[in-house]
């Protein structure tokens, strides 16, 4: 497929406060989060690159050693392993983000 509509896409909640939905790609994967205030995004590691950015709401994140609150227009790249986490820090936060190689764990979902 060539072409998605994110609201067709069916989200599925993978933590309290936090629904996703999902665009498998063959060499990425795009992931639109949806949170809740105060869902947490735990501290993590994983192999893929990842760059996002806020759409709306506010989220603190923590990427390595820097912490910084991210807005509508704020934007990241995470390296592959370096660990990051945050907490959301508003209802209807939407975030959308992308992974390099393909995040299998969150298509197979």
């Amino acid at each position: 497929m060539v072409f998605f509509e994110m609201n067709d896409i069916p989200a599925k909640e993978i933590a309290p406060g936090v629904n996703i939905r999902v665009i498998p790609g063959q060499r990425m994967t795009m992931v639109q989060f949806s949170l809740d205030r105060g869902a947490p995004i735990p501290e993590h590691s994983h192999p893929h690159e990842q760059m996002g950015a806020v759409i709306e709401g506010r989220l603190e994140m923590k990427i390595g050693e820097t912490t910084r609150i991210v807005t509508p227009g704020s934007a990241w790249q995470i390296p592959s392993d370096v660990v990051h986490s945050g907490q959301c820090l508003e209802d209807g936060t939407v975030v959308v983000e992308c992974f390099s190689p393909p995040r299998e764990d969150l298509v197979n979902r």
